[in-house]
């Protein structure tokens, strides 16, 4: 067979070939755009070029700080296509997570919201290989800013050549992208995506049986193009020609809504606190939803009562999928098979589509106990190790690779079971972490924060279950002798936010005479657990 090589830049040119009159529909601060392939096309290969002339080399990092709209989707095509390497960098993280992620990637250019200025701003001084900065924004005049060089998005692309081609000089095995993990302990790792595990990952969203996107979808990715690449919808969505709507900056449940309608949205995805928002929406209005044939869900796991809703209510088929960072993202999807449409009762069915589903073809798990691999019973518990062309084989320059990819495996850190069916579920993690709205918070990192307290002898940060994030940190403390009536919840989180992002600071503070304990000393976190449990008066 011929060896040509799986690159990103193709499948653009693939879209502007047969798909020139589709359309990208793109919401930004100031107005809706309507652009087809061949306007995204031009608009790339302009890219390319002023790429090109800003010094930007094979290999080079460019660095984008950008919600979803239509000028972050040309970066997505336009650094890999010239051999640079796209690097999305997560918004909502802390400044001091943002300025190292920058740093570590070493982004020689940085592409900014207008809206996300001020953060840059504050940390230009910290930042050591970025050398240009580009506001992207529909005013004609760039803002007031200390940024410096500080170009337009816009006009830079008038100065662009439209005929400028992709490169043909780039392995398959090249990167194309890079994206950090959210900072689950100690600084955020991050994971470099090959030309080939983006193609071949665009593939695998294309199957019948996985997110079956083609030609005739109206996509709306929700989830930010900042999170793994949109999980990876503006890759196969543009290479298949379908229509996608971008919702842009900081939108509403109501948006959503109307666009879903507006547009005629036939598939969509996000993490469970967007579904929740998006149904009490739906509640509250009057709204044409008939068009959606699939809500993808990720990022922790969904209600069954949120299944139902939308199933049962609206009629709109909702699937559950699991990834991670390392996996770009896809790993399971959860559809019934053909004979348990027939078999299952109702409640047996939605049982079965609330796990996380099926492995994706392509990829490859096992699932490892302390003595081994353990049966597929749905029983036996274990952590999920994963293995495949899209699966990541180490962090970018991190010694933490050592522990996470071992003899060709990557060890998820996710306990799971597995049934007779192969459909995977998962029911804890290897460390205590709390996932609020699809984003992983450390309750170590916020533990050692809030022991440095000088009234604080021990802390210990558990989650407990939200309607809206689904997860929400709340820290229990016990204090130093004489300090009871001295400080309050106020005063501890006053004492560490400047350390974290907001998201990440503790719904609430508890005070307890003792934390529970094992025996060899480690925080009992079950059984604390269900102490604060019963403090809220929670009902399993």
């Amino acid at each position: 067979m011929m060896q040509v090589p799986l690159t990103v830049g193709p499948m653009l040119e693939h879209a502007e070939k047969f798909f020139s009159k589709k359309q990208v529909i793109s919401q930004t601060h100031d107005k809706l755009h309507r652009l087809t392939y061949a306007d995204i096309g031009e608009r790339t290969r302009r890219l390319m070029s002023v790429l090109d002339s800003l010094g930007i080399q094979k290999g080079d990092r460019v660095g984008t700080l950008a919600w979803n709209h239509h000028r972050h989707l040309e970066i997505y095509f336009a650094a890999p296509g010239m051999g640079a390497v796209l690097h999305t960098i997560n918004i909502r993280l802390s400044p001091e997570h943002i300025i190292y992620i920058i740093n570590h990637a070493e982004d020689k250019i940085l592409f900014i919201d207008e809206d996300v200025l001020p953060l840059i701003e504050a940390v230009q001084d910290k930042l050591q290989t970025v050398e240009a900065f580009v506001i992207m924004t529909d005013k004609s005049e760039l803002p007031e800013s200390t940024l410096k060089p500080l170009y337009s998005y816009e006009e830079l692309l008038h100065t662009g050549d439209p005929t400028h081609e992709f490169s043909k000089a780039i392995d398959e095995n090249d990167p194309a992208g890079m994206c950090y993990t959210s900072a689950t302990t100690g600084k955020p790792k991050g994971v470099v995506y090959s030309h080939r595990g983006i193609v071949l990952h665009s593939y695998a969203l294309g199957l019948a049986d996985s997110a079956a996107v083609s030609e005739s979808d109206v996509s709306m990715a929700v989830v930010p193009q900042f999170h793994v690449n949109a999980w990876g919808t503006p890759f196969a969505c543009t290479w298949f020609g379908s229509t996608q709507v971008m919702p842009g900056p900081r939108f509403t449940p109501k948006r959503l809504a109307e666009f879903i309608e507006k547009f005629n949205v036939t598939i969509t995805a996000g993490v469970p606190t967007i579904w929740l928002g998006l149904l009490r929406e739906l509640e509250q209005g009057d709204y044409d939803t008939s068009s959606l044939r699939a809500v993808l869900c990720g990022g922790s796991a969904a209600p069954k009562g949120l299944i139902q809703a939308f199933e049962q209510k609206y009629k709109i088929p909702f699937i559950h999928a699991y990834g991670a960072t390392e996996t770009t993202p896809l790993v399971t999807l959860s559809r019934l098979k053909s004979y348990q449409e027939e078999e299952l009762s109702e409640e047996d069915k939605l049982d079965q589509r609330a796990k996380q589903g099926a492995l994706i073809p392509g990829l490859d798990m096992k699932i490892m106990g302390n003595d081994g691999e353990v049966a597929w019973d749905g029983e036996q518990m274990g952590e999920l190790l994963l293995r495949g062309p899209w699966i990541a084989d180490e962090y970018y320059k991190d010694e933490r690779s050592e522990n996470a990819f071992v003899d060709g495996w990557f060890h998820t850190g996710d306990v799971v079971t597995v049934d007779e069916e192969g459909t995977l579920k998962i029911v804890d993690r290897t460390k205590d972490l709390i996932k609020s709205g699809g984003e992983w918070i450390s309750s170590v990192d916020l533990e050692n924060a809030l022991m440095a307290h000088d009234a604080v002898f021990e802390a210990s940060v558990i989650a407990i279950p939200d309607a809206e994030w689904q997860e929400r940190p709340v820290a229990c403390v016990v204090l130093h002798e004489g300090f009871a009536d001295k400080v309050g919840k106020e005063d501890m989180l006053e004492f560490i936010r400047p350390q974290f992002a907001k998201w990440w600071l503790p719904d609430d503070v508890l005070f307890f005479d003792e934390i529970p304990k094992t025996s060899v000393g480690k925080f009992l976190k079950r059984q604390l657990r269900e102490q604060v449990k019963e403090h809220y008066n929670m009902q399993e």
